[in-house]
């Protein structure tokens, strides 16, 4: 198993989805970007902490992943911080068993793969037939992988079935869409996941808001249109999140600009006849939520274990699940209450998703690179950047630092 992982991770670093392998150091200077209203280095900090705020949430939530609170709380106890994952592999999840604290998910490969399409996007606009031909590409390369393997041990096979089973879903969608089929795509996305409203777009739409820093009504719009393995109001959530992380890219941006960032409807969801903005019904039930939930404070500590506010705001979660706990809804209503009940303090807010459980990893992994954006990688807790750094680059072949310094050049022009 030792030298399939060795044979992994040159794999992973060898292809990464075809991104640049250069890992010759780029140097950002104090001038500022009159367009983004940033400095070259704010724009890479804020770049880079939302790819590592959002790793840090992944590598928080995946021990637990889809675990109740009571396994949580008997194996972990209360979780705030990085700890390691005793797990087996999946596809959606790890693809090295028993990974050290800091190690990541498939949260982050959308990072990871997002931020490699955007390096060949022009900054003013974004091309959807691209994002579907990063994927497909992306897959058909691992279907080579597959095809290619002449021995008869079964581990080659086993990894390489972990890499196809990821996007085999998102592959189905991509092919009828590129080709304009129309009957065709809209078939495949009736049954993508099972025809469940699952939080595709919340997987990578953060990494499309930095694309646009300062710019929400952009961010949403762009990243509406490469929503399209969304099904109904998971569109627009897609799009706030995007919104919402290029929000918090705004030079001396505020938890206020954050939450005005949601009232904006480019796609004119506010419309809807006889039902309305299904997403803004969602951010007035989190407001309401942690509205209550202070109230029921007696510690002067919300995120005590035995906080009465946070259990009330658990037992508030509880009665508003989805039968899918990866429910775009029910994951955007998760992370909009963890925020809004932390005060958007970034550890406060992971905190708070992690023990609540459910889809733990995605929650947190989303707000992660909301407040990873808003804060900057300067501003992350230091020992939980740095171990996610440390894990994801020796174990996992993903160097987050140089993914923020091509990303960051690719959008100054260099």
């Amino acid at each position: 198993m030792k030298n399939l992982n060795i044979v992994f991770l040159l794999f992973i670093l060898l292809t990464a989805c075809g991104k640049k392998t250069s890992n010759i150091p780029i140097q950002f200077s104090d001038e500022q970007v009159p367009e983004m209203g940033l400095t070259e280095k704010q724009l890479h900090d804020k770049i880079l902490g939302m790819l590592v705020g959002s790793a840090i949430g992944d590598a928080m939530g995946a021990p637990t992943e889809m675990w109740s609170r009571d396994a949580i709380n008997l194996e972990y106890g209360f979780v705030e911080s990085l700890d390691s994952m005793i797990r087996q592999v999946s596809s959606e999840g790890i693809w090295i068993a028993n990974l050290p604290a800091g190690g990541t998910t498939d949260d982050t490969r959308w990072k990871v793969l997002t931020s490699t399409y955007l390096l060949t996007q022009k900054h003013d606009e974004l091309n959807a037939k691209d994002f579907a031909k990063q994927i497909l590409t992306t897959y058909e390369s691992y279907a080579k992988e597959f095809k290619e393997i002449k021995s008869t041990d079964p581990e080659p096979f086993e990894s390489a079935s972990l890499k196809l089973g990821w996007l085999q879903e998102w592959a189905k969608v991509s092919k009828p869409f590129i080709d304009d089929n129309l009957v065709g795509y809209a078939d495949s996305l009736g049954k993508f996941y099972g025809g469940e409203m699952v939080c595709a777009g919340l997987l990578y739409s953060p990494t499309l808001g930095s694309f646009f820093p300062g710019n929400p009504e952009k961010a949403y719009q762009e990243a509406y249109k490469l929503s399209f393995y969304d099904l109904g109001y998971a569109k627009d959530i897609s799009a706030q999140s995007a919104a919402m992380t290029a929000a918090g890219m705004k030079l001396n941006a505020t938890k206020e600009d954050l939450l005005a960032s949601l009232r904006l409807d480019p796609a004119n969801y506010f419309e809807s006849r006889l039902v309305g903005r299904t997403a803004y019904s969602i951010l007035k039930n989190a407001l309401l939520i942690s509205s209550e939930a202070a109230q029921q404070d007696t510690l002067g500590n919300l995120l005590h274990p035995d906080s009465k506010a946070l259990q009330f705001a658990f037992a508030q979660l509880d009665e508003r699940l989805q039968d899918m706990p990866f429910h775009a809804g029910e994951i955007w209503l998760q992370t909009l209450t963890a925020m809004i009940y932390s005060d958007f303090e970034f550890m406060g807010t992971l905190t708070f998703l992690v023990n609540y459980g459910r889809d733990n990893d995605t929650t947190a992994a989303v707000a992660g690179g909301i407040l990873g954006a808003f804060y900057g990688f300067e501003q992350l807790p230091k020992l939980e950047r740095e171990k996610v750094l440390q894990v994801n680059k020796e174990m996992l072949g993903t160097d987050l630092e140089q993914i923020a310094n091509e990303l960051t050049a690719h959008m100054l022009g260099k």
